[in-house]
Parts: structure tokens; sequence; C-alpha cells
């Protein structure tokens, strides 16, 4: 399956993708983890990537595009895979459009993981992250009481930018330059809803089950037109 991972901030994209790519058995490929990666192998892509966050600014999209590119290009996505926080912007899914067809492939579908807003400012506000693995945790979960990540051992801290203020923040800008992004899936038949404020593992479920009907409908990569 080749899936796009959509929501607001705090949604549950990254604990989904993880869910979804060991039962898929597919990348679970998230932004950030993809612009580190091109960064630290040094590549042309990856440096001229570099260079705008350096300076604060956003990555332009015909970077973005070819960093995505050359990932999905790896032997690990020839079964598929699951971009999470890609495309942004309507241009981006416009460019992704574009690029997957050269590599012989084919959306499958766009996934939405909806939850209110005043949900997503609350999981944001209450999120902590392992400063070692990356893991990350509500304050109210059983392994966070201890401080201390259950994964590797590691102490767990609230990032800068998970606050209320910048939470609301974060909503407004997704609202503006990526929402249209669901209705240009929704547009192309492509769009899977679920409801994102169920436990986790309903959540995953849900989304199973909108899948298997789709792969029994088409054939995998066979994308709506």
């Amino acid at each position: 399956m080749r899936l796009v991972l959509m929501g607001l901030p705090g949604a549950g994209k990254g604990t989904q993708g993880e869910l979804l790519s060991e039962k898929l058995d597919v990348p679970h490929i998230s932004t950030g983890a993809m612009f580190r990666a091109a960064i630290s192998s040094n590549s042309v892509l990856g440096m001229k990537a570099k260079a705008y966050i350096d300076r604060g600014e956003l990555v332009p999209d015909d970077v973005s595009i070819e960093i995505v590119k050359e990932r999905l290009s790896r032997e690990d996505c020839a079964r598929g895979f699951i971009l999470d926080g890609f495309p942004r912007t309507v241009p981006q899914a416009v460019a992704l459009d574009r690029v997957l067809p050269a590599l012989g492939m084919a959306l499958d579908a766009a996934v939405n993981i909806k939850i209110s807003e005043a949900e997503a400012v609350r999981r944001i506000a209450e999120r902590l992250v392992c400063s070692q693995c990356g893991s990350t945790y509500n304050r109210s979960m059983h392994g966070a009481l201890s401080g201390k990540c259950t994964e590797c051992g590691g102490p767990l801290v609230q990032r800068p930018d998970d606050t209320v203020e910048t939470a609301h923040n974060r909503l407004r800008v997704y609202m503006e330059q990526t929402h249209p992004v669901v209705n240009y899936y929704a547009e192309k038949g492509l769009l899977l809803s679920v409801d994102g404020e169920r436990p986790i593992e309903q959540v995953f479920q849900g989304i199973m089950a909108q899948l298997e009907e789709l792969r029994g409908a088409r054939p995998s990569g066979e994308a709506a037109r």
C-alpha cells in the first residue's frame, strides 16, 4: 500500500504510521526524519535543504519534492510506503502526483485522522518526548509518570514548541496550508477518514478496515482517478 497520513498536529499520525508500517511491512517515512537523513548524508540535496533550515527559512517545494523522490526510489519502498508530513500544501500534492508515475507508482489512499481543534491543543500541551530516542508520551500515560522512557530509559521532556500558544499557531498554519490538501484528495476519490479521538488500537483497526475494503476493491497501486 502507498499511503499519505494526514490530520491536525497531535492527531497521532506518528503512532498510527508506526503501527501501519509494522502491519503492512512498508516503511513509515516522516518528513523530519527524511530531511535529517538527507542532511546527515551530506548529499547535494541535503546541503541545499540545510542552507534554508540554517537561515530559518522553509525548504522550497522543488528541493522538498526531490528529497521525497529520492527516498521513494529506494528499494524498501518497492512494495509501498507511508508518507507522514508530506505533502503539506496543494502544490506539493500536485508535485507528488507527477513524481509517483515517474517511479512506476500511484497513491492508494490519503488517510485523514480526525480530531477536534480542542483535542489537538490538549494533546500537544500534554506531550512529552524522550530526549534520547524521540518516543512520545502523554503526561497521563503510565509510562510518563516516572519521567523516564519505557523504551530506552531516557528522560522525558517537553519540547519548546509544545505549548498551548504554539499549538494554536500550528493549528492556524495547518488550516491555512495543509487542510486544503484534504479536499484535494477527497476530490480525487482517495480520501479515507477515521475518528482519531478513539483509543489508539481502535483508530488503527478503523484504518485497517478501510484499507482492507480498498484492497479488495482494486489492486494495490491502482489509484482512483
